[in-house]
This record gives structure tokens, C-alpha cells and sequence, in this order.
């Protein structure tokens, strides 16, 4: 019973009565132009003496209210926002453009018609049954102390009618709170499909919001992976020459400088990304790293800080896809960043990359030495590996062997290849 009378004197079902009484008073003006085209034909000098002649004016209206609402492109964005505030509809839903397109716009006039119209009569209903059914309830009352001036017929003076009135004038009220929620359900339901964007802007939206995830999850894993790489190459190499800085200044000083490289070339690939966060473009900024191009300098900030890293490269020199190679690089310094991390700066790293059946193929092997192959809070690395592996239409497969290694292994489609380069250390 509680949630059948909060159903139509609920806060959300006064607000949708507001709603609609604002309708019926953006009526009035084309109601009285109605009147002033229905009166002069049909002799009348006045609506409000007739009955009929006022809903002849109310109903031709209401096309011009339509017509109104397709003129005046804000009238899109005035409805939305009134609809959003009064009617409780996800904000998501509507559409606060103007209405630029024929379709928009004759969504909007049937809007504009339909607010109007519901407005309209529940706007009449609630000047006409109120004080209707306040006389009813106070009739008995009223008889009762002999006032007999109210002009009613005389059946309502009858005994059975004295009884019956207040539970009619009750019942009017409440029937006119359900027709006051129940239109205001309707023009709820139907506003997101009248006032929302199109089929194809909605589509549109989606692909712009499916296109901005694609961006932010690229520079999630290029930031995961740049980032993370430096910071476990740079916590590799400080530990390493700490532990030699009296007995090996030399290798001191060079693992302070694979450090500097290192650090001045991620606040570079950093700021790129930065770039385009900011800008959606990185101009003047450090291109992305390649396989290609930028292969040894990893390997050697890697092997700065006393990792032990064995590479056996087998690939097309100079002539992987730029996206492909770009991928590659990213793929390779997450492997080795594994490495860093879970076998030790003393365990080998087995550096394998080669093409075979138009596919690139990369390996990376180390010893767990007992560790997990993740951590607490990690394994965004694994994931971005693999993310990276299908969106370029390759696979990527990482776990534990039987021999006590961890291997990560990823193969991605090429178009062509060249002559191959080996090269060993």
C-alpha cells in the first residue's frame, strides 16, 4: 500500500506533475491562437463559454506547437534538460544538441506535441476535479446544516448520495494522480527515443568511446612498460655497483651512466606519451622506440647493470612493418623486465628472435630460482604482452617449463621478409 500511494504522490511522481503543468501552460499560447482562428468560424466570441469549442482549440494547437518545436532548433536542448530535471531520466539518455537533422527535429516536434498535449489536459484536470471533489466531500456537511445554495442537482441531497459523495470526491483525486503519473511514465519512457541521440549518433558515440578506451589502454601498457623497464633496470644497476663501488669503480661508473641513459630516455619516451594525453598528438617529441633501431641500446642498459643477457636475433634487418617492430620492442623490454624482476641480477636471460613461417617469433627465458613468476598487485605486464600479441593478430603464450625456466614465447604475423641478421653475445 506504501509503495502504491509513494507510486503517485512520490516525490518522483510530483515532479513529473510539475513537468506536467508546465506543459499545459506552454500551451495556453496556442490554444488562444486556436481560439482566435476557431472562434470568427464558428460565430463564437469566446472558447471558455464552450466546452467543445475549447478542445477544438486545444486540438489545433498543438500542430502548431509541433510545427513551433521543428522551426526552433533549441527547442531540443530546452526539452532535454527540462525532461532530465523533471522526469528523472539518465542524463546519458538525452540528447542536448539542437536539433540540426529532419530526423531530430521530427522526434522533437512529436515531443513538443505530446508534452504539450499530456500537459494540457492533466493541467485542465488539475484546476477542474479538485475543488470538484472538494464539494463532495463537504457536501454532507453542508446539507447536513441546511445550506441548500450550491445549485447541485437534487439527487446529490438524496440519503445514499450524502453517503457515497466523499468516497467519490476521494476516489477523483486519486484518479487523477494516476492519470498525472501515469502520463508522466509515459513521456519518461519515451523521452530517451524522442529526445535521445539517434540510432547512428549512438553508434557514432560508442565508437568514439570504444576508440578513447583503445587510446587509454595503449598508453597504459606503453607507460606500464616503459616506465616499469627503466625503473627495474635502474634498481638492477644502483644495486649492482653498490655492491662493487669500493672494489670496481669502473664498472661504478658505468653503470651509473646505463642509469642516466636510461632515466633521460624514459623521461623522453614519457613525455611523448604525455604528448598525446594532453594534446592527442606528441609533435616535436621523441619518436616511438623500434626493434629495428633501438634494440641494442636495450640490451646494453640491460647488461649494464650486471644482467646476463645471451641474444640470438634472426630477424628481416631494417625491414619489420613499423608497427610491428615498435610492438616488438615493447614486447622484448617486457621480457626482460620479467627477467629482471623474478630471476636476479646474477641469472641468465636467454634472448631468442627470429622469423619462421612469416611469423616473428620471440623468446624470452630465465631460471624462477624459486620465485613466483608474478607478484602482489602485479601481472599487468603479462596481460599487456598478450594484449599487444592479438590486436596484432599473433599469440603470446608465458608459464612455467619442466626444466625450471620461465619462458615467454610470442609470434606475430609479418607481410614480407628480407635477408636475415644473426648476431650472438
Amino acid at each position: 500500500m506504501r509503495g502504491f500511494v509513494g507510486l503517485l504522490f512520490g516525490r518522483r511522481a510530483r515532479r513529473r506533475w510539475v513537468h506536467l503543468v508546465l506543459g499545459g501552460a506552454l500551451a495556453m499560447p496556442y490554444v488562444f491562437v486556436g481560439e482566435a482562428v476557431l472562434g470568427p468560424a464558428t460565430g463564437a466570441h469566446s472558447a471558455f463559454g464552450s466546452f467543445p469549442l475549447q478542445l477544438a482549440s486545444f486540438a489545433a494547437g498543438l500542430p502548431l506547437a509541433a510545427l513551433t518545436a521543428a522551426l526552433f532548433p533549441m527547442a531540443r536542448p530546452l526539452e532535454a534538460g527540462a525532461a532530465r530535471a523533471l522526469c528523472g531520466i539518465d542524463p546519458d539518455a538525452l540528447a542536448y544538441d539542437a536539433a540540426r537533422t529532419r530526423g531530430a527535429k521530427a522526434r522533437t516536434a512529436g515531443w513538443f506535441a505530446l508534452h504539450l498535449g499530456f500537459g494540457g489536459v492533466i493541467s485542465g484536470m488539475s484546476l477542474a476535479v479538485p475543488p470538484f471533489a472538494a464539494v463532495l466531500m463537504v457536501l454532507p456537511v453542508a446539507v447536513g446544516l441546511g445550506d441548500t445554495r450550491l445549485g447541485l442537482p437534487e439527487v446529490l441531497g438524496e440519503p445514499w448520495a450524502l453517503a457515497l459523495e466523499p468516497v467519490a470526491g476521494g476516489a477523483l483525486l486519486a484518479a487523477l494522480a494516476g492519470c498525472a503519473a501515469g502520463c508522466g511514465a509515459l513521456l519518461a519512457r519515451w523521452a530517451p527515443a524522442l529526445l535521445g541521440p539517434a540510432p547512428k549518433d549512438r553508434l557514432a558515440a560508442a565508437e568514439a568511446r570504444a576508440a578513447d578506451l583503445a587510446v587509454r589502454n595503449r598508453l597504459a601498457r606503453e607507460l606500464h612498460d616503459s616506465v616499469g623497464h627503466a625503473l627495474s633496470a635502474v634498481t638492477l644497476q644502483a644495486g649492482a655497483a653498490r655492491r662493487v663501488l669500493d672494489s670496481d669503480p669502473e664498472f661504478v661508473r658505468e653503470a651509473l651512466a646505463a642509469i642516466e641513459e636510461t632515466t633521460r630516455r624514459t623521461v623522453g619516451e614519457l613525455d611523448a606519451v604525455l604528448g598525446v594525453l594532453r594534446d592527442g598528438d606528441a609533435p616535436g617529441t621523441a619518436p616511438a622506440p623500434t626493434l629495428d633501431a633501438d634494440l641494442d641500446g636495450l640490451l646494453r642498459r640491460t647488461r649494464a647493470g650486471g644482467q646476463r643477457v645471451t641474444a640470438t636475433v634472426e630477424a628481416a634487418a631494417g625491414s619489420l612493418p613499423p608497427l610491428l617492430s615498435r610492438e616488438a620492442y615493447r614486447i622484448v623490454q617486457e621480457g626482460l623486465s620479467n627477467a629482471l624482476r623474478h630471476a636476479g641480477g646474477q641469472a641468465g636471460v636467454d634472448l631468442r628472435i627470429g622469423v619462421a613461417d612469416d611469423h616473428l617469433e620471440i623468446a624470452v627465458e630465465n631460471p624462477l630460482n624459486g620465485t613466483a613468476p608474478s607478484r602482489p598487485g602485479g601481472g599487468h605486464g603479462l596481460r599487456g604482452i598478450a594484449d599487444r600479441a592479438r590486436l596484432l593478430g599473433g599469440t603470446a603464450e608465458a608459464g612455467p617449463q619442466h626444466d625450471g625456466t620461465w619462458r615467454l614465447r610470442v609470434r606475430l604475423p609479418i607481410r614480407t621478409t628480407g635477408p636475415t641478421m644473426k648476431e650472438s653475445a
